[in-house]
């Protein structure tokens, strides 16, 4: 996410710091980190040339750190770039300066429409080729890819044409279940912010498809798309509302305030919803604590 959008600058001390101490406590975790333009005023980039020293700085910063990169999408580069030809440029100076292969993100307008047109233009036939262009000309740096545009079909069209061994990982919190579980052409892998508020449902479906249990694993997640279709429902950029709704309703922070007053950014009929869903897929991990929490919102809201 762009600082202009956060409407705070960009920690980078304390986030290297972070990813140290992190590598340090867990030797043999991945510690993956997202890598972005945001580290730059977006009205200063005017160039490609911009674009690509913007996001080669943050290269550097977590590759010295012992840090692996997830590559996000730009929105200075979906405003400055002319064309397909010049993202294949900007992705292929930056891929070569990776000494691992990153995952690369494909974010959807849907989350953030300063993204409209990504890969130089909006026909999703000739963006796909696009970016499998891309993917084939620097396979070796390439581990797979997150495809966030709320269309299964989309992303198993796109899965099916993967090089291997590259990967396909979802970012569908509409169709989870069915992209992961996979049909007899393939899987999609799960990188998901659904996930966050489902982290114990997630565990236990996991478990049960490691084990070959594909009916079980639909058993866990499939109640939970009702849940997940709301958080993420149009305006869907707003997700984070629900999302931190979510986690203060299960005391795992004292508050519900978030940057840039967005916890406003939903309603309160949202709000009710999300709790009443919530509670139907058993994601209210402490619900007196969720009761309590609820009752004081509605007071606010002199309900």
């Amino acid at each position: 996410m762009d600082t202009a959008q956060r409407g705070m600058g960009l920690d980078w001390p304390r986030a290297l710091e972070l990813i140290k101490r992190t590598k340090s406590a867990f030797p043999k975790a991945v510690v993956a980190n997202g890598c972005g333009t945001d580290n730059v005023d977006p009205f200063e980039v005017r160039t490609l040339d911009d674009v690509t020293a913007a996001y080669l700085d943050q290269i550097e910063a977590i590759q010295s750190v012992g840090g692996r990169i997830i590559l996000m999408a730009s929105r200075v580069l979906a405003r400055v770039a002319q064309g397909p030809e010049d993202y294949a440029r900007v992705y292929g100076e930056v891929l070569r300066a990776c000494d691992e292969p990153v995952i690369l993100h494909w974010l959807g307008e849907m989350f953030d429409p300063a993204l409209a047109g990504y890969w130089g233009t909006p026909d999703f036939p000739s963006a796909l080729d696009t970016v499998l262009d891309i993917i084939k000309d620097n396979i070796s740096k390439v581990d797979g890819i997150k495809i966030s545009l709320l269309d299964a079909q989309k992303e198993i069209e796109m899965r099916r044409q993967l090089p291997p061994p590259v990967r396909m990982y979802t970012g569908d919190d509409f169709n989870y279940p069915e992209l992961i579980a996979g049909d007899d052409a393939g899987f999609s892998h799960a990188l998901l912010g659904i996930f966050d508020p489902l982290s114990v449902h997630a565990a236990n479906a996991m478990h049960k498809l490691t084990t070959g249990d594909r009916a079980g694993f639909r058993a866990v997640l499939d109640p939970t798309v009702p849940l997940a279709r709301h958080i993420f429902r149009p305006p869907t950029q707003y997700y984070k509302t629900g999302v931190v709704f979510l986690a203060w309703l299960n005391g795992y922070q004292t508050h519900f305030t978030m940057i840039g007053g967005a916890e406003s950014m939903r309603s309160l009929p949202y709000f009710i919803d999300c709790f009443k869903l919530a509670d139907s897929c058993g994601a209210l991990a402490r619900p007196d604590l969720a009761v309590e929490r609820m009752q004081s919102l509605l007071r606010l809201y002199g309900v």
